[in-house]
This record gives C-alpha cells, sequence and structure tokens, in this order.
C-alpha cells in the first residue's frame, strides 16, 4: 500500500514543569493527564481510538480523523480539559500539580500503512508547543495555568469568528512566534480571558484599567485595552492595537 495525504486537524499536549519530579510522580501527573483528556474527549462526543494517539512521555499528540472540523479540537474539549485538570490540582500535592500546555494547527499530513504521521504540520505544531509566549501563558496567575493554548494562524482564522460558541475573539490574544526556522503570528488562549473559562467579564466599555508593568517575557493574565500603557522591555515588547488584542514581540537574544 501506498502513503495516503490527507488534510488533518492536530492537537498536542505536553505538562509544563515536568522534570525533576523522579519516576513515580511523572507517571502519577502522566495518568491524570491521560484520564482527563479521554474524560473531555468524552464530553466533546469524542472518542480517543478515533485519533492517531502518540504518547511524548509528558503529553500527546492527536491527529484528529478525516473529516473533523478544527473547531471540533477547541470546544468544548479545552475548557473541559481546564475544567478537569483544575479539579485535579485541588486535590494535589505540591509534586503532582498539572499545568499543560496545548497547540493546535492543521494541514496536509503523510500517512503511512504502518499507521505513522508524519509532514511539516507536525513541525509546526511542535514549534507552537515550545515556543515562549505558550510557555510563559502557562505561567499566568499566582499557581499557573491549567490549560494555555496556541492556536497556529491558519487554525485561528477558520475557527474564531465564524459564530461558534466560546470561540468569540475576545478570547484570544495575538503573539508573534519564533522559534528556531519558524516565525509566524499565532493565537494564545487561557483562563482570565473574557469568555475563557472561570474567567470573569471583561471591562466596561468605555472604562479604563490602570496601567500593568510588563515584566520580560511574560503574558499578561488579561487582553490590554488600546488605552494602556506601551511598555518595552530588555527582552521583549508588550504593545496593544485598536482591536484589543495583545501582541508579544521577543527580540533575539544572544
Amino acid at each position: 500500500m501506498n502513503p495516503r495525504y490527507e488534510y488533518r486537524a492536530l492537537l498536542a499536549c505536553d505538562i509544563a514543569g515536568s522534570a525533576g519530579r523522579g519516576q513515580q510522580r511523572l507517571q502519577e501527573i502522566r495518568g491524570a493527564l491521560r484520564s482527563a483528556l479521554s474524560g473531555a474527549l468524552g464530553v466533546a462526543g469524542l472518542d480517543r481510538r478515533d485519533f492517531a494517539y502518540v504518547d511524548t512521555g509528558d503529553g500527546f499528540r492527536l491527529v484528529a480523523p478525516a473529516g473533523l472540523a478544527k473547531v471540533g479540537l477547541l470546544v468544548p474539549l479545552l475548557p473541559e480539559l481546564c475544567a478537569r485538570i483544575r479539579e485535579h490540582n485541588r486535590h494535589a500535592g505540591p509534586d503532582t500539580g498539572l499545568r499543560v500546555r496545548a497547540a493546535a494547527h492543521a494541514g496536509e499530513v503523510r500517512l503511512d500503512p504502518d499507521g505513522t504521521v508524519s509532514g511539516t504540520p507536525l513541525e509546526t505544531l511542535a514549534r507552537l508547543l515550545d515556543s515562549p509566549p505558550l510557555r510563559h501563558a502557562a505561567l499566568a496567575g499566582p499557581d499557573g495555568t491549567p490549560v494555555a493554548a496556541i492556536l497556529s494562524q491558519h487554525y485561528y482564522e477558520e475557527t474564531v469568528g465564524h459564530g461558534y460558541e466560546g470561540l468569540e475573539a475576545g478570547a484570544f490574544t495575538a503573539a508573534e512566534v519564533r522559534v528556531k526556522e519558524y516565525a509566524a503570528r499565532a493565537w494564545l488562549w487561557y483562563p482570565g480571558s473574557p469568555v475563557g473559562p472561570h474567567g470573569g467579564p471583561g471591562p466596561e466599555p468605555g472604562s479604563r484599567e490602570r496601567p500593568v508593568e510588563a515584566e520580560p517575557w511574560t503574558v499578561e493574565a488579561e487582553p490590554r485595552t488600546v488605552e494602556q500603557l506601551v511598555r518595552a522591555t530588555g527582552n521583549g515588547t508588550v504593545f496593544a492595537v485598536g482591536r484589543g488584542d495583545q501582541h508579544i514581540r521577543y527580540n533575539e537574544r544572544d
């Protein structure tokens, strides 16, 4: 049999800060993530057996079945995954709490007869998952973010703003991603955005927020307004535009 080339939606997750916990704790948090994923897929009406599933050691990669709409890997899947991990963290010890990074992309991949999936869309997915904006979004809040996700520009354009509940544009924050040879705009989603899970309402129309000091290489927990202060730091520049999107430009390090 010859390989097939098909357009597929892709989702990858990994556990932030998984290193250094020891073998036993690592297996516990891996199991907790698998359980949360299986439950979230069930709530979304999806079956993990329909996906090409790859265990990456501290996370997983899902290749959606042919024909699954890209929105199916976002809502209600991501909010449900977030809620389940948040519940796990309520009862977890200091070494078994979870913070998860997720990345979504789509493109034409190669499917070999032995079940192997490959192609440049998977490379893009890996770059997004490893990007500094996503890593720092996972640190938002005093205890970190249960789930912080990043969408490629392509994925964002074909899902957000098309009327799907829970995918309003105001829930996403623009970020410039530069990892190795990959450089592109992407879109962050994390609790604390106006329509994200457990997020509070946005500012009242016409209200003004106090400027917030931005630390280098960080992502604010709330989208910025055009009135807010533009602040440049040694490692990056945070700035706002008229729609209220927050953009993070990362400068090259030595």
